[in-house]
């Protein structure tokens, strides 16, 4: 499961990793027809391209996502093997160029594609965003904001839109994930299931010991999960990036006895799956009484639990899905 986040070199650098409502877009847009686009990105540095960029890099999977959802095929892609493993909800349509890792994309690889544009996630190192700007103008993303995850995707899609000339793509984006979270909180409470308690993680193997990364409300799973009306039921603190926590399985017991617990797998990788292997013959893990009580969901694979407004909506299917059917 390490493999699930690659933005940091180390796995102690992952787990720092990984709201509700909209923001308004950090892009100041100069377009006019003909002309320029002048945007201020989000680290405050000002963008100027001679028009919506098309050929485009994205460096980290919720921008490559972004793309695809505003009709835009990227030209570069970091980790394409990985992206198309984790975010299956949003496939690429084209094949693009991998740039290499996500924490460290390959600046000759990128140089050789000549885009218009290249997308930066806050999660690269400052020396690589460096190198990057020497090659071609590059719109700063911040990836994640635990203080309001929903308005940070948003924001970034209408900054994405800006730059590509998509923002009307954009507009109908949010009007269908908002009519999403509408139907999925409407299913929810029509079960009797409003205000359900929910905990959703990950987990993987070290030394053999089981580590679990819980989702907070400060995640953006957890954000969505408490617009369509579900309780988050972790007790731990999340990061103030992507508002994932750290537990082991003795923290489970913290969780409310009633409470619906879910995760997703690797149909790829089945030997990294904590809870269908390690977990399976644990005695803390088998004397939870969520557990006894059959109320572990396994959602499908392939959402990406940091993407953007398609992976939310097939994340909402997902969970809806799971909880009614229990």
């Amino acid at each position: 499961m390490r493999r699930l986040l690659l933005t940091a070199a180390t796995t102690a650098a992952a787990l720092t990793l990984a709201a509700c409502g909209t923001t308004e877009p950090a892009a100041e847009s100069s377009k006019k027809p003909s002309e320029g686009i002048t945007l201020t990105d989000s680290t405050g540095k000002k963008v100027e391209l001679d028009g919506p960029a098309t050929k485009v890099v994205a460096t980290e999977w919720n921008e490559v996502e972004f793309l695809i959802t505003l009709g835009v095929d990227p030209v570069g892609v970091a980790d394409v093997k990985g992206y198309k493993t984790w975010d299956q909800a949003v496939p690429l349509k084209n094949e693009p160029k991998d740039i290499g890792t996500r924490g460290e994309p390959s600046t000759d690889t990128v140089a050789a594609l000549e885009p218009d544009l290249i997308v930066a996630s806050s999660d690269l190192p400052a020396a690589a965003v460096k190198q990057l700007r020497e090659i071609a103008p590059v719109l700063g993303i911040q990836s994640a904001d635990a203080s309001d995850q929903v308005g940070q995707m948003f924001e970034n899609l209408d900054l994405i839109a800006e730059a590509t000339g998509t923002t009307d793509q954009a507009e109908t984006v949010k009007e269908s994930f908002e009519a999403k979270v509408a139907e999925g909180r409407k299913t929810l409470a029509d079960a009797g299931l409003d205000g359900t308690d929910i905990a959703f993680a990950d987990g993987y193997v070290a030394s053999n010991q089981v580590s679990l990364r819980p989702y907070t409300s400060g995640s953006l799973i957890g954000a969505v999960n408490e617009q369509i009306g579900l309780k988050n039921a972790w007790k731990v603190k999340g990061d103030a990036d992507y508002g994932l926590g750290t537990t082991d399985v003795e923290g489970l017991t913290d969780l409310p006895k009633d409470v619906q617990f879910a995760y997703m797998g690797n149909d790829e990788d089945e030997t990294s799956n904590p809870f269908t292997n390690e977990l399976a013959e644990n005695a803390v893990w088998k004397s939870l009484a969520f557990v006894k009580a059959g109320d572990v969901h396994r959602l499908p694979d392939g959402i990406w639990m940091f993407g953007g407004p398609e992976s939310m909506e097939a994340y909402i299917d997902a969970v809806v899905d799971a909880l009614t059917k229990k």
